[in-house]
């Protein structure tokens, strides 16, 4: 993809169009931000991931984890390179337009979008798996809990972007003393026996106790090892909401991946090793399900059940707050309906967060399957993945000279290996559900097909990430002449 940008037609917008759309200036510092990033995955460690036990056993989702979590790893390191550079609302679709061009901007923006609705309708399932395990309220499992819990939510988010950090923070900072509680509890029933408890498939290649679907099994359980770290990348979506965000944003999101691999190591092993892989294979809530050898609920499995919910409830509002972003920054630029982009006198994007958040509801109300939705949202997160790796090594190719205040260690080579990991988890999407990969294909096509015949026209040319690309493209061309 060539970097177009000032040749692009842009519309013709009023003086006041971005002050129509402005956030909330330097409302959070990096220890919100890491919260922030801890928040967006830490539902992962309690519910989601132990499906891959279904799809690879005990190894092949070890196995998976650790590649998925090099993944994460060296894309963050890339991340927090690109957000020194471009700090704006815009993230990953931010990147990839001043590397990639237009094209390659909303071919990113569109995949993260597509995370961003999907996952919340995935975890407010297990929200409701996890109320309907605590008899809370007389609610049960279904339409009425997920449309308590986005109403509820998208309701603080409309009240500002400070208090929606803080309470993130705060419901953050529970559901990871109780995880460290939960291990404290699941490690003492630790037993290696029960690791691999899931009997083999002798038709699978390679199968084996530890990889008892084969060598294929540790490539279909990729998108369950992914969902110990899936969201991270959003940090650098709160640029513009952020203090000093060429520093601070970068320091967030390594934080925030090293406090993720340490509970994520932890949490699977003690899980898996407490109550045996194929007792928690299926499990709408496997932390509880670990602690609760007879199947009666103790004292603590409620703590951790309740806990558990407070982990759900973090990921769930953090997520919703990511795809207002990814979505405001798009419409902003003309990407996407420009009137998407207003905000309210409380500097809120309202229709960012209405719009995704009607339809994860419906997504979660009409088809109640949570790992499908995990699967889509996968899908599309591979996609950018991919393309933001691409977009620093672009970058790093091209622009070498642009000023860096942080250099991603390993250059080129780190960004490599989270592009070639991303590609491949792309492709496990289509082994774990087929179904699902090509629905969110057709949604990811459909959206090109409106920005290639339309939107692609009518861009913002004041827009903070096309006047990056605008300025990028002027200064290439003083050069060549």
């Amino acid at each position: 993809m060539s970097q177009e940008s000032v040749s692009t037609p842009a519309a013709t917008e009023p003086d006041d169009y971005l002050e129509r759309r402005a956030l909330r200036r330097g409302s959070a510092g990096w220890v919100l931000l890491t919260g922030l990033g801890v928040a967006y995955v830490v539902s992962g460690d309690y519910s989601g991931w132990n499906f891959g036990l279904a799809e690879g056993g005990f190894g092949g989702l070890a196995i998976a984890m650790v590649l998925m979590g090099a993944m994460y790893a060296c894309m963050v390191f890339a991340l927090a390179e690109l957000s020194s550079i471009l700090p704006t609302a815009g993230g990953g679709y931010g990147f990839a337009r001043r590397a990639l061009g237009p094209w390659g901007g909303f071919l990113t923006g569109t995949a993260i979008l597509i995370e961003y609705v999907l996952a919340p309708a995935a975890i407010v399932i297990f929200i409701g798996d996890y109320v309907e395990s605590l008899g809370l309220f007389g609610l049960e499992s279904g339409w009425p809990m997920y449309l308590v819990c986005f109403a509820i939510f998208l309701g603080i988010h409309l009240w500002g972007v400070g208090e929606a950090l803080r309470f993130s923070f705060v419901v953050t900072g529970i559901a990871v003393v109780a995880l460290i509680v939960f291990a404290a509890a699941a490690l003492p029933e630790f037993s290696f026996g029960a690791l691999d408890d899931i009997p083999a498939d002798p038709s699978a290649t390679g199968a084996s106790s530890w990889l008892p679907f084969g060598l294929l099994g540790i490539w279909a359980a990729f998108p369950f090892g992914m969902w110990f770290f899936l969201g991270v990348e959003g940090v650098p979506l709160a640029a513009e909401e952020t203090r000093n965000p060429a520093r601070t944003l970068p320091k967030a999101i390594r934080w925030s991946m090293g406090i993720l691999i340490v509970l994520a190591v932890v949490t699977f092993v003690a899980a898996a090793g407490a109550r045996g892989s194929a007792a928690i294979q299926e499990a709408g809530n496997p932390l509880v399900e670990a602690l609760q050898a007879d199947g009666e609920a103790t004292t603590l499995s409620r703590i951790v059940n309740y806990a558990g919910l407070a982990g759900l409830v973090a990921s769930f509002f953090s997520l919703i707050y990511a795809g207002s972003r990814q979505l405001f920054a798009l419409s902003r630029a003309g990407y996407l309906p420009r009137f998407l982009s207003l905000t309210s006198s409380r500097k809120a994007p309202y229709l960012g967060l209405l719009v995704p958040g009607t339809i994860g509801f419906l997504l979660a109300a009409v088809t109640g399957d949570g790992a499908r939705m995990l699967n889509m949202a996968v899908f599309g997160a591979t996609i950018s993945y991919a393309l933001m790796s691409l977009s620093h090594i672009v970058l790093r190719r091209r622009e070498p000279e642009l000023p860096r205040p942080y250099r991603t260690p390993g250059g080129v080579l780190t960004s490599s290996v989270a592009l070639v990991l991303a590609c491949a988890a792309l492709v496990a999407t289509f082994l774990v559900d087929v179904t699902a990969a090509f629905i969110a294909l057709a949604v990811y096509l459909v959206a090109l097909g409106y920005f290639g015949l339309y939107s692609r026209k009518r861009l913002v040319a004041k827009a903070p990430e096309e006047e990056f690309a605008a300025l990028a493209a002027a200064e290439a061309e003083l050069v060549r002449d």
